[in-house]
């Protein structure tokens, strides 16, 4: 019988297999033959519980969001960059130095929600 997941959104997600050599993730109804990654056999293919299948694929729009937040970032660093080089006067140079060192924050707080992600199973 088919094991099924089921997102937040209510709809059906496949079981999720993981290869026990490289931790590659397949879904599917069954195992593939071989490993994408690695090329392991089928055997090497572990099903996933329900709770970790479900960490997978909660985790799926979080990561994308915090990408999102990342590209943002940078694009404000490069905002930033830009006025620090036109140095208009020291009040607003001093405005893009602000935003230029917030946006590194946001970069690596997200980094590092993400980094979390993956130790705990999620990604």
């Amino acid at each position: 019988m088919i094991q099924s997941v089921y997102s937040q959104k209510g709809e059906t997600k496949m079981i999720l297999f993981k290869c026990s050599v490289c931790g590659y993730i397949h879904e599917g109804e069954e195992a593939p033959d071989v490993c994408p990654k690695c090329l392991s056999p089928k055997d090497k293919f572990n099903e996933m519980s329900e709770d970790a299948s479900k960490k997978v694929y909660d985790s799926d729009r979080t990561n994308d969001i915090h990408m999102e937040i990342i590209n943002m970032a940078m694009a404000i660093a490069d905002l930033a960059a830009e006025g620090m080089e036109i140095n208009l006067d020291p009040n607003c140079f001093g405005v893009f130095e602000k935003a230029l060192d917030e946006a590194y924050v946001i970069k690596q707080r997200s980094k590092a929600e993400i980094e979390a992600h993956v130790g705990k199973g999620k990604w």
